[in-house]
């Protein structure tokens, strides 16, 4: 039997583009982002963190070495770092397919780093 697909809840920090520079990503998940949609800006890290885990959504961000070190402190997110060598067409495309093919709970007290190396 096939898995039945989930649609996550995202958060993309505010460092990440417009979720309209996200178009595959749109269309299958629930997106936000920090600034454009929750009109937060200037948020410390923790801050952050702790409005991803409230709306739990998964936090997406280029922001990797505040933000692996705050990964697992709450049960209810995890933290996706997306490399900032990737072109946003690029992000869009492995996020999507990471997403589709991932559990409700797959990411929960995780870290993935999203990379160009990556093999999604």
């Amino acid at each position: 039997m096939p898995k039945r697909f989930y649609k996550h809840k995202v958060l993309l920090d505010e460092n990440m583009p417009h979720r309209t520079d996200f178009p595959n990503l749109n269309s299958k998940f629930d997106v936000k982002h920090l600034v454009d949609n929750l009109k937060q800006s200037g948020l410390p890290d923790p801050d952050v963190y702790q409005l991803a885990v409230n709306q739990k959504r998964i936090l997406v961000t280029y922001n990797t070495k505040h933000f692996r070190t705050l990964v697992g402190s709450k049960d209810d997110t995890g933290i996706i770092g997306v490399s900032a060598n990737l072109p946003t067409s690029q992000v869009d495309t492995k996020l999507t397919a990471l997403l589709t093919k991932s559990t409700p709970h797959a990411f929960q007290k995780k870290f993935l780093p999203l990379t160009g190396e990556t093999e999604i």
